[in-house]
């Protein structure tokens, strides 16, 4: 199946994999990929959306596997996967939006298509029912769900984000398969550019029953490092649960955390910000699953 990426789109992707690596936190994730360009070849997705076009020899380097692939990446890492549907303008998901530490509802979003949307990106309109809680914003993404315009935690406050190329952070449903990629990001009000890092990881399928219904998912984890160091305080670490519907096109519960350290009395601490839980309480087109 032909990905239909212009040349200047296709990369290498380097995975090293560690001797005895763990999976419980982001610096020891097995594969690391880095991306590295390739020219101006042309590449094609083969067996049924895998990204691998052809496989170079593995060297063993000192206890590090290193295989390069190379890979026809556009603006996710699950592009060329025809599960994952892709919402339609006009439709809306409204969610509810509760504090983690106390379990209190804070208020409901409504997420919907706006018509502005193209071929290339969703626009989405956020809105709340209570604006003190948050202003209306606008969010962009690939209509596979990787994020193009979305607020990211910046030592607990909220910034918005443009991404160049996506930031991936959906994939398909293949349990175990990591990634850790890094993105432009551009604030709003800020002349210079951020790098953004994402580390994600596939747990596994689980269908879960939320107030919308019943519901088939994958369920991703993600660290998301925001570039936003500064000031004495470390870089954000953002921390998120995903259950994602690839038949709904949505996420259906997210779970997100945040945590950095600051300097104070000559030592860093630890602080951490909201604890948001997302759940989808109405979704179009009664698209649950009996």
């Amino acid at each position: 199946m032909a990905c239909g990426l212009p040349k200047a789109m296709n990369h290498y992707l380097r995975i090293e994999i560690a001797n005895n690596a763990r999976l419980s936190e982001p610096e020891d994730i097995v594969a690391k990929p880095t991306l590295i360009s390739h020219g101006n070849q042309c590449a094609e997705c083969e067996d049924g959306g895998s990204h691998a076009r052809r496989r170079l020899p593995t060297r063993l380097l000192g206890g590090v596997l290193a295989i390069t692939v190379t890979l026809s990446l556009s603006l996710s890492l699950s592009f060329c996967n025809p599960a994952f549907a892709a919402p339609a303008a006009g439709d809306a998901y409204v969610y509810r939006l509760v504090n983690g530490y106390n379990g209190e509802t804070v208020a409901h979003l409504r997420h919907e298509i706006s018509n502005a949307s193209t071929a290339q990106g969703l626009v989405v309109s956020v809105t709340a029912d209570r604006p003190s809680v948050t202003l209306p914003r606008t969010e962009m993404l690939t209509p596979d769900g990787q994020w193009l315009r979305r607020p990211l935690d910046n030592h607990g406050l909220a910034a918005d984000y443009e991404f160049t190329p996506a930031l991936p952070a959906v994939a398909a449903p293949a349990a175990g398969r990591t990634w850790s990629v890094r993105v432009t990001g551009r604030v709003n009000g800020e002349a210079k550019a951020r790098s953004v890092r994402i580390d994600g990881e596939v747990l596994g399928n689980e269908r879960i029953r939320v107030s919308a219904g019943e519901f088939d998912t994958v369920k991703i984890r993600r660290f998301i490092y925001p570039g936003d160091a500064g000031d004495f305080k470390t870089e954000t670490r953002i921390a998120e649960i995903d259950w994602y519907a690839p038949t709904l096109g949505h996420s259906v519960r997210t779970e997100t955390r945040s945590s950095w350290q600051q300097l104070c009395s000559r030592r860093y601490c630890t602080y951490h910000g909201d604890w948001h839980v997302l759940e989808l309480i109405e979704a179009p087109k009664a698209a649950s699953s009996q």
